[in-house]
């Protein structure tokens, strides 16, 4: 357990450097949205109100799964759970994988819970650990939370270059298929910074996920996290550096993911740094758009640097809305505003 709580540690303090982040944008820099100089609408008119898994929140961005299960990480869940409840975001926590093992573990989830009874709040298990656990014990995760939702984490790069790892995913969509069969909450199947391609999407698409989150690469990549875990010395930490541009890109995700024509809601995250890039990916049919890397610079900082920059991606996210003619996400969505540049 230790070890656990020192590889967390170690993910927060490394993910906010530098070398964690991706070379390559997310792809956004190739989308423009088609300025409308006379928008017939009022700047008050604009309503960003969505409703995502049967959920009322007040706008499409959502806090991506980060960090829990180490005494570092209840400070920083319950400052963004705070900020989340007050505004009535959707939020992931981090991997829940430690109450699997420790049942004392589930506590940290129980007080959040307590703390923040109306937070809408979702679980996060690895898919690796998905195919070793009996939904009974993922349900087990989930009244810990009493989550809205449960997040299943696939992160196949960061298994085979983490010390630690479990790159065990044999089973994998029959052990999905089962889960949502079987677990009385909606399931969402998110990357961890490398994207989905096209023929991945096609395998997913009849298992009954409520969601997918693309998570592309553009942000935080995690084979560059776990190479600046290891020595120089070890063979993964090259491969850590051979594999530091592996994946797919935001962009090339949500256009996969369009070109199958995705059943269910398609949420999308991987390198969103401001408001303009929320609006991008909606206007490109993203139904969600989560957050990680800067909610958690600012969490760090406290709940008015949180709330701060919340405020900042929801301006800009009406700003593209009012400069583009449209009042409501669902017009947004549907207007063909965007284009290749």
């Amino acid at each position: 357990m230790l070890n656990f709580e020192d590889r967390k540690r170690d993910h927060i303090a490394i993910s906010l450097s530098p070398e964690s982040q991706s070379v390559e944008s997310a792809g956004l820099d190739r989308v423009k949205l088609i300025h409308e100089a006379i928008p017939e609408i009022n700047f008050s008119d604009i309503n960003i109100n969505t409703k995502t898994i049967g959920l009322e929140t007040s706008s499409p961005i959502f806090v991506s799964s980060m960090t829990l299960g180490h005494t570092d990480a209840e400070k920083i869940n319950e400052i963004i759970a705070r900020v989340c409840q007050e505004r009535n975001l959707l939020m992931g926590v981090g991997s829940q994988r430690k109450q699997l093992e420790d049942q004392a573990a589930s506590d940290e989830c129980k007080q959040l819970r307590k703390k923040f009874p109306q937070l809408k709040v979702m679980g996060n298990i690895g898919l690796s650990q998905l195919i070793q656990t009996s939904t009974s014990e993922i349900k087990k995760l989930v009244d810990s939370l009493e989550a809205q939702a449960m997040i299943v984490h696939t992160n196949p790069l960061q298994e085979c270059i983490q010390p630690e790892g479990t790159p065990q995913f044999k089973g994998g969509l029959q052990a999905l298929e089962s889960l949502c069969k079987e677990l009385p909450v909606p399931v969402i199947l998110k990357e961890t910074g490398c994207g989905f391609s096209r023929g991945t999407l096609d395998k997913l698409k009849d298992l009954g996920l409520a969601a997918i989150d693309l998570s592309g690469k553009g942000g935080t990549h995690w084979g560059r996290v776990e190479a600046q875990r290891l020595n120089a010395d070890d063979v993964r930490t090259a491969a850590g550096v051979s594999f530091s541009d592996w994946g797919h890109t935001t962009v090339e995700s949500l256009v996969a993911a369009r070109e199958i024509e995705w059943p269910r809601e398609l949420w999308a995250s991987g390198g969103i740094r401001n408001g303009l890039d929320v609006a991008k990916l909606i206007a490109m049919g993203a139904d969600m758009v989560g957050i990680a890397k800067p909610v958690l610079e600012a969490a760090l900082a406290g709940e008015q640097a949180l709330n701060f920059l919340f405020n900042g991606y929801e301006y800009e996210l009406k700003t593209a809305l009012f400069c583009t003619g449209t009042a409501s996400l669902h017009e947004f969505q549907r207007a063909g505003v965007w284009k290749w540049t």
